[in-house]
């Protein structure tokens, strides 16, 4: 996926479209796509923020966001839970299925870190 185009490069552009320049004129001369040009024109016209948007997927959302709270739980009930193990009760408790690899990524993200006891 390509880079945000830079806040010097947009300021460039709507200082262009100020002046009158058309959107595809103006992503010519700064060297952008054209389709770029003109959704950038109609944001400096609409008076929108010319910062790039957020981009990828909002927290919280994905096949395990609404069951974080159940898998807390599991997971406090017992700390030596192994993933594979996790990955079954989740689909016991709910139906949801997933890889064991996708809960080991979703609990680090969420805070989890526990060594293994001997």
């Amino acid at each position: 996926m390509p880079a945000p185009l830079s806040t010097d490069v947009r300021r460039r552009f709507a200082r262009l479209i100020g002046e009158g320049m058309s959107g595809r004129a103006a992503a010519d001369r700064l060297m952008i796509s054209a389709s770029a040009g003109i959704r950038s024109a109609r944001k400096v016209k609409a008076e929108e923020a010319i910062a790039p948007a957020q981009g990828g997927r909002p927290p919280g959302v994905g096949k395990l966001g609404p069951h974080r709270g159940l898998l807390r739980e599991m997971v406090e009930a017992n700390e030596d839970i192994t993933m594979p193990e996790l990955a079954r009760a989740l689909e016991d408790a709910s139906g949801v299925q997933v890889a064991p690899a996708s809960l080991s990524r979703a609990l680090r993200r969420w805070g989890f870190r526990f060594k293994k006891s001997r």
